[in-house]
């Protein structure tokens, strides 16, 4: 992506009410201007007034659709670039004309995650909050969508800015140091140094814990529901997703394949698989779908495991042993309650693998979900605290804060034995990395990766 060009795309949905064409570049209001006509044109007079009139829709210059048109100069905008939107009425034909008469009177069609990309170049927006935006256009929850909006506002940057800050400091007091070391100046004491970098080490660990808390808020977590065949697997799905998404029969192996969903659970951001169930199958179709199922098991978050509580309980568990021992992410669940006639309580007590309870539900009532989406709930957060958060780091942020750990504590033990050309050292490495946090010191693949992610008008 460069930022030479004058660039046009359309920034709303096809086929919705309005739709809103952006041009951004230095010659965004020439190309405005004749693609949109008023009763007076844009210019510096009218500036963030949208006026009306109307637009060019075909390639003869005919003046059909109305349309409202918007000046926004440079750096006073989005871009930090000359940008003119133009709202007309939606559909996609309409839109496609007034985009195709940009591109004629000479701006370029803008590649994803460009208008964004300009606001980072230009200085309206560090790296985190660029990464924000996508965020909140991805976001599935409500925890995604305030967490978006607070690392957009800033929230995550200021942190980080805070932290070089006073890494600078220490930098200054050092370079203080190696440049006048007869003169005895008024210094920082040593033991200050270290408690200073200390500190900024802890802050450091604060924010590499919400790692774990960050991933669940933006990618959810992936739940498998399996178990042996006519356990209730489908039926809980639909329960969970509250439609009749998957074929709900009497039959064993009615599901053959995986069926995945996305849905939110307790505000969590849930990939769901309804997998086939579980045996030992002759038909070639049913044996795909169940090593499928397997397939789907090892790359779980979490795993309900169904079982029938209503026939031959002692036999479900021990399957149910056989096939999760050691597994940490399972959450036995008995299902059909409402049929059994067997105390099955007692059957998971003396069991040393089994490292969740069991969960007593009936997918057909509705019997017992709360407390199934409980026990979902805990296993999830574990620790964690699963309430709103100011700050939760991303993968990319988690690795470069892992690399700014050693650099501080390296710097520390060269502080107390005061060789302070290999403490600068160590701390201009920590600068760096929190530098490529915030894209003062970014490399190109990096950008490449972070706004292809991005939908084109964003």
């Amino acid at each position: 992506m460069n930022t030479i060009d004058t660039i046009s795309a359309l920034c709303t949905v096809p086929g919705g009410a309005i739709a809103i064409i952006r041009i951004s570049g230095t010659k965004a209001l020439k190309i405005g201007n004749a693609v949109w006509k008023g009763k007076n044109p844009l210019s510096d007079s009218n500036l963030r007034k949208m006026l009306f009139g109307t637009c060019a829709t075909d390639n003869k210059g005919n003046h059909a659709d109305q349309a409202l048109a918007v000046y926004m100069k440079a750096p006073y905008s989005y871009t930090g670039e000359d940008v003119v939107e133009i709202h007309c009425h939606g559909g996609a034909l309409v839109s496609r004309r007034i985009l195709d008469a940009a591109v004629r009177s000479g701006a370029r069609l803008a590649e994803p995650g460009e208008y964004t990309f300009r606001a980072f170049m230009n200085g309206k927006m560090d790296l985190t909050e660029a990464e924000a935006v996508t965020d909140i256009i991805s976001a599935h929850s409500d925890l995604a969508l305030n967490l978006a909006e607070k690392q957009l506002s800033g929230t995550l940057g200021k942190k980080i800015n805070h932290l070089k800050e006073k890494i600078l400091n220490i930098l200054s007091e050092i370079e203080s140091r190696m440049d006048f070391p007869e003169e005895h100046l008024d210094w920082t004491p040593i033991e200050q140094c270290i408690e200073t970098v200390n500190e900024i080490l802890i802050s450091v660990r604060e924010l590499l814990s919400t790692k774990t808390k960050g991933v669940i808020i933006r990618d959810g977590v992936k739940l498998v529901i399996a178990g042996r065949p006519n356990v209730g697997k489908s039926s809980l799905l639909n329960l969970l997703l509250g439609q009749e998404r998957a074929i709900v029969t009497p039959l064993p192996g009615t599901t053959r394949d995986t069926l995945e969903e996305f849905a939110t659970l307790r505000n969590i951001p849930v990939k769901m698989i309804d997998t086939a169930g579980i045996r030992e199958a002759d038909d070639i179709i049913e044996q795909k779908g169940i090593e499928r199922s397997y397939a789907s098991i090892d790359l779980a978050n979490v795993i309900f495991w169904l079982m029938n509580a209503s026939e031959n309980p002692e036999e479900e568990f021990k399957i149910m042993l056989e096939h999760t021992k050691g597994k940490k992410n399972i959450i036995p669940v008995w299902n059909k309650i409402d049929l059994s006639h067997k105390d099955i309580s007692t059957i998971a007590e003396n069991n040393n693998f089994l490292i969740n309870t069991p969960v007593h539900v009936s997918a057909t009532s509705g019997t017992g979900i709360e407390k199934l989406l409980d026990a979902f709930e805990q296993l999830v957060w574990g620790a964690e605290n699963n309430s709103e958060t100011e700050t939760a780091v991303s993968t990319r942020h988690a690795s470069l804060l892992e690399q700014v750990e050693p650099h501080l504590s390296g710097a520390m033990e060269e502080i107390v034995t005061e060789d302070w050309e290999l403490a600068a050292a160590e701390l201009r490495k920590a600068l760096y990395s929190l530098n490529m946090i915030t894209g003062e010191h970014v490399e190109p693949d990096v950008l490449e990766n972070i706004f292809s992610k991005f939908c084109i008008g964003k």
